[in-house]
């Protein structure tokens, strides 16, 4: 929740216990309506203007940033350099030195981006690999193929090529009692 919704939730929760203890409802009601079009007019500001945005939620901070600790603003946080790693550590972040940026967003959060080489691999990433493996044996396999001749003149028909012609190779090696 933002902190607008935060202090209108509280007082909300205040006002409902007034018509218990109290004998005006109404006045109670009305009271809570102007809190909720308040709050509605606080968001719809905030959505329209940055000013108001940066006024009300405040903007992010920079905690790291080209791999070095930006030590003042952890000053003017009050935080430690041992509770950003906490919350990398939960992130799954091994080494302080993998983090390329680190950020305290107006929600309290930590985002970071890692170094390049730190960097998980992504699906796209193993595709280019296993592309260029592909290509590589390739190559490799049309040379080795210029390179060595077969032994006798004639290559051996695949499995595939045997059910698609219908014959057995004659100079097929399988044991009788298995053809």
């Amino acid at each position: 929740m933002t902190l607008a919704q935060t202090v209108i939730m509280i007082g909300l929760g205040t006002l409902l216990i007034e018509p218990i203890s109290g004998e005006d409802v109404w006045t109670t009601f009305m009271v809570g309506l102007a809190l909720v079009l308040t709050l509605v007019i606080v968001e719809y500001a905030q959505v329209k203007s940055d000013k108001v945005e940066k006024f009300i939620t405040g903007k992010a901070k920079i905690l790291v940033e080209h791999g070095t600790i930006q030590e003042q603003n952890f000053r003017k946080l009050r935080m430690t350099v041992d509770q950003l790693e906490m919350t990398l550590r939960q992130q799954n972040v091994k080494n302080l030195s993998d983090v390329d940026y680190a950020t305290l967003e107006p929600n309290g959060q930590i985002g970071y981006i890692l170094k390049e080489e730190a960097q998980p691999a992504s699906k796209k990433d193993i595709q280019l690999v296993q592309q260029e493996v592909r290509q590589l044996a390739i190559l490799l396999n049309s040379n080795l193929a210029n390179q060595i001749a077969p032994s006798d003149g004639e290559a051996q028909p695949s499995l595939f090529q045997e059910v698609a012609k219908q014959s057995k190779s004659k100079n097929s090696q399988h044991p009788n009692h298995l053809k």
